[in-house]
């Protein structure tokens, strides 16, 4: 099987690539850095759509195909909506939500050929929004939106499975101020264990979907 990974160079993009090769399966991994040199990848910033459909169809030509897609890549721009700067407010929905648009229909011709899945990557933050996290909350409820109507559009012809994950231990919250840093208390996956869900997905016969999996920290404040 060959998945493709946007976001594979760290955090859940990386612990899928690595649970997938586990798998016995194809990793090819789009990132904006290169990732581990053991998986198959190509560079390309999200955010572009041009550079998303580039490296979605060469990663297929190389593999000869695509049987999923995980579209794991996501960033975020903490803050109030008046201080945090347009740009950076508005790339976080070009990457979070445009980009993943942008990779499953470059993927979909793909896909519909092998009757393949996508796994597309929200957050519980798509659900119950937060302060200082408007663009963040609002690329990830885009998720959400896009996700069911492309289980609408596709059914029959792919598998569609909506992750929304809680927080993870991942490089993720690196850089930012500490009043948008989780404590010590947040209780945070392993991104390992969120990957075993995606595994759990990819794993479906065909006709038999995973529709949505929530998997979350059992002290995730941002759920139910």
């Amino acid at each position: 099987m060959n998945v493709l990974i946007t976001g594979g160079a760290s955090g859940l993009g990386l612990a899928t690539a690595e649970a997938v090769e586990k798998e016995g399966w194809k990793a090819l991994v789009v990132d904006v850095r290169a990732p581990d040199q053991r998986f198959e990848h190509v560079t390309a910033d999200l955010a572009d759509r041009a550079q998303a459909e580039r490296a979605v169809r060469e990663l297929a030509e190389r593999a000869g195909g695509l049987d999923a897609v995980v579209t794991a890549a996501g960033i975020d721009a903490c803050g109030r909506l008046e201080d945090v700067p347009a740009d950076d407010w508005e790339r976080v929905i070009k990457v979070n939500l445009l980009g993943t648009a942008s990779v499953v229909r470059a993927a979909l011709p793909y896909l519909k050929h092998t009757r393949g899945k996508v796994v597309t990557c929200a957050s519980t933050l798509g659900l119950r929004p937060l302060s200082d996290a408007s663009a963040y909350s609002a690329s990830k409820f885009g998720v959400v939106g896009f996700t069911r109507g492309l289980a609408i559009e596709t059914r029959g012809e792919i598998g569609v499975t909506l992750l929304i994950p809680g927080g993870m231990r991942t490089g993720f919250f690196d850089g930012r101020p500490e009043q948008y840093k989780p404590g010590p208390e947040a209780g945070l996956n392993d991104p390992a264990d969120v990957a075993q869900a995606v595994v759990f997905a990819l794993r479906q016969p065909a006709g038999c979907e995973v529709r949505e999996l929530v998997v979350c920290p059992s002290t995730e404040t941002s759920w139910p």
